[in-house]
């Protein structure tokens, strides 16, 4: 992974975790137990400090940056969709920050709560607890439901899954010309989509 020092700060990453080849750390960057670390995910610890606590991840092609003396922090099993932007934020337990979403400096993401795909989480705001937030600029539209908390929860066991599974299997080779005979499936969980687990 292209990792870089800068002014003698090392990144540190636990031998438990994956990260993508192509993903960008720098600085003071410390990546914990069990976390995935995406294509294209850029960690800039070169102002503040970024600390992804055991089991987090974050996904390919995210952001995550912050001011000097402003640590960005992901605590324990906590999740950040697919193009997320965090700058000096704290995103606690269990929280989701969903795809493309934006959460700003000194902001919080409470435990277990979950931000929509494309919000943006004005700076200082404080998501409450298993809440949804939504919009631009976010607003806290509801608590959230059980069912939605267990599919946070095992989307984030999924991407867990994943780490082991990078961590076996992932290596960078030549495509095929052509789809060969008896093609192996590949052995992801079986997760489905929100909308389609509240039709079930």
């Amino acid at each position: 992974m292209p990792c870089y020092s800068i002014e003698g700060v090392i990144p540190v990453v636990d031998p438990s975790a994956y990260v993508h080849p192509t993903a960008v750390l720098i600085g003071d960057v410390i990546v914990g137990p069990d976390c995935y670390i995406g294509p294209a995910a850029c960690l800039r610890g070169d102002f503040g400090r970024i600390v992804m606590h055991r089991g987090s991840n974050v996904q390919d092609t995210c952001v995550v940056h912050g001011f000097p003396a402003h640590d960005t922090v992901i605590e324990e099993n906590g999740h950040i969709g697919h193009g997320a932007v965090l700058h000096s934020c704290v995103v606690r337990r269990d929280a989701l920050v969903g795809m493309n979403a934006v959460v700003m400096d000194d902001a919080e993401v409470g435990e277990e709560a979950i931000v929509a795909a494309s919000a943006f989480v004005r700076a200082g705001m404080k998501v409450p607890p298993r809440s949804l937030a939504a919009g631009v600029p976010a607003k806290i539209l509801r608590e959230l439901s059980e069912q939605e908390i267990a599919w946070k929860r095992e989307g984030t066991h999924t991407y867990q899954d994943l780490t082991k599974r990078c961590l076996a299997s992932m290596k960078e080779v030549q495509p095929l010309q052509k789809i060969e005979a008896g093609r192996p499936s590949l052995k992801a969980p079986a997760v489905e989509p929100l909308i389609a687990a509240k039709r079930n």
